[in-house]
């Protein structure tokens, strides 16, 4: 295994940290650990700048953020989710009518993240394989969860609002243009796209809120857009979906 140095010494300050119940100043830091102060002091400055560490200049100490608990407590609410809704899924494929494939995902910054994902029978390959991350703008689930959000919130996600990116030339290019998109989805109470990801592919996605209704994931089939789609019963299916697992989130029966 290659020794890489400065990624090694980033690890052994990070358990240095949380093995320890208060701040600690860069001189003992650099001792117990055998670095020098020169590069105690480096680390220190990248791990704040990073948000894992946080200053107290009373003390001229440095302490743990609470970034890594964040990220663990992410990873495991978003483990919680896949599993609660894979027999979700796996009854939405039974149920569609035609072959498809279901996934669950959550919103990352402007980007979707999938988090659970089942295959039916002579489905299409799609590229929406768990940890995979698309733009929200462009997906159905991502447009589901953006139309429940705050029009602020959305504007913070897309500061370049006259440059969004597409795939295959296809998609919104403006604010205004996701605008009349989003305000269409909250018409419907489900969002669509038509190759906006993979041509000839379509999907349709909705929301899954939680106590405090903000759209915490999204749950969504994809499928071939060919022949003829009943997109409104399968927008209605996703919703029903997404709405179970609302209730199921909540505490309430579905």
């Amino acid at each position: 295994m290659p020794d890489i140095r400065a990624a090694r010494n980033t690890v052994r300050v990070l358990r240095y940290f949380a093995s320890r119940g208060g701040p600690v100043r860069a001189s003992t830091l650099a001792r117990d650990l055998g670095l020098p102060r020169s590069s105690a002091y480096q680390l220190l400055a990248v791990l704040m700048d990073e948000g894992f560490l946080v200053h107290y200049p009373q003390d001229r100490a440095y302490g743990l953020s609470t970034l890594l608990s964040d990220i663990g407590a992410s990873s495991l609410r978003t483990t919680r989710l896949g599993r609660l809704a894979q027999p979700l899924l796996e009854r939405l494929v039974a149920e569609a009518g035609l072959p498809v494939v279901a996934h669950l995902s959550v919103l990352s910054g402007a980007d979707v993240m999938y988090v659970a994902r089942v295959q039916g029978f002579r489905a299409p390959t799609t590229v929406s394989a768990i940890g995979v991350r698309l733009p929200s703008h462009l997906t159905a689930t991502g447009r589901a969860m953006l139309a429940k959000l705050p029009v602020a919130q959305v504007r913070a996600l897309y500061p370049h609002r006259d440059d969004l990116i597409t795939r295959h030339s296809v998609g919104p290019r403006t604010l205004a243009e996701l605008d009349g998109i989003l305000a269409q989805s909250r018409s419907l109470g489900w969002a669509r796209e038509d190759g906006e990801i993979t041509p000839e592919y379509g999907s349709v996605g909705a929301a899954v809120l939680d106590h405090n209704t903000y759209p915490i994931a999204a749950a969504g089939i994809t499928f071939r857009s060919v022949g003829e789609i009943d997109l409104p019963r399968l927008g209605a299916a996703v919703s029903a979906t997404a709405d179970t697992l609302t209730s199921r989130l909540q505490g309430r029966s579905d």
